[in-house]
């Protein structure tokens, strides 16, 4: 590691900081390959070996630099580290952002579903999710597949996108870290799930199996649904659709919960 040398700005319409400009608002319509990270936990795991994205800039609080330094000394070389007073970091990035910590990323190629799958050892676990649309709930079940070994995520057509700066945040940069794909439309996730010898888990209230009662197999994949609609009825009649007993009068958990509870069980087993 080397002593970072930050780059001052103060006028919040210096092209350098183009990619920071109205935070919220680009964020909503997507940034193609590149996402913004905020928050010092998110920029640490951007910054480490093992991380999948990386980091194009950063943009730091000029109150942060000195506690910092030593976390902005491990950028790759040559990664601009800019510094600008609160009131410019606010200017330009749209909102107050009292974190005072943001990188923009460089997310990695999608290597697609057959491909991803292809190149799991022979004992993997999966996840798998269809139509997961809150962020929040994203980054909770990226959080968890990391947590409990997961070797993969893999994605359907419908679902938000994992490197959606909330997503990123709450997944505490798991997101950067868990390999994904998405599934292109129309492509069949189970179908190549099945191709590729994964065993298929269906979260559904009305699973015929228990989840404590799941033996792992040597590839296994588990299936997860947004909250409401859960999984579609093809998927659940194709895979082993299991439950997770509820006490009288509630039938379900929000669907990071229920994913802990499941990628515990198998990765016990």
């Amino acid at each position: 590691m080397s002593p970072i040398s930050p780059i001052p700005v103060t006028d919040p319409t210096d092209p350098r900081l183009a990619p920071y400009l109205t935070v919220r608002e680009r964020d909503l319509v997507g940034r193609g390959d590149g996402f913004i990270a905020e928050g010092e936990v998110v920029l640490r795991v951007l910054l480490s070996p093992d991380a999948r994205a990386r980091a194009a800039s950063i943009l730091v609080a000029e109150n942060r630099l000195a506690r910092l330094a030593p976390l902005l000394a491990a950028a790759p070389p040559g990664t601009p580290v800019y510094a600008a007073t609160q009131a410019v970091m606010d200017a330009v990035v749209g909102f107050h952002i009292h974190r005072g910590v943001l990188a923009h990323g460089v997310r990695p190629p999608d290597p697609g579903v057959a491909a991803l799958l292809a190149g799991l050892p022979p004992r993997a676990l999966v996840v798998a999710l269809y139509g997961i649309g809150n962020h929040d709930n994203m980054g909770g079940l990226f959080r968890n597949a990391a947590a409990f070994g997961a070797d993969a995520v893999l994605l359907d057509a419908r679902c938000c996108d994992p490197l959606y700066r909330k997503a990123i945040r709450v997944s505490v940069g798991a997101a950067l870290k868990v390999p994904f794909a998405r599934a292109a439309p129309g492509e069949d996730l189970l179908a190549t799930l099945t191709w590729a010898g994964f065993e298929a888990f269906a979260l559904s209230p009305a699973g015929a199996a228990i989840v404590s009662d799941l033996r792992r197999p040597a590839r296994a994949a588990v299936l997860l649904g947004a909250e409401g609609p859960g999984l579609p009825p093809d998927v659940l009649a194709q895979a082993t659709a299991v439950a997770i007993p509820m006490a009288t009068g509630w039938d379900s958990l929000n669907v990071a919960a229920a994913s802990a509870i499941v990628l515990h069980q198998l990765a016990g087993r």
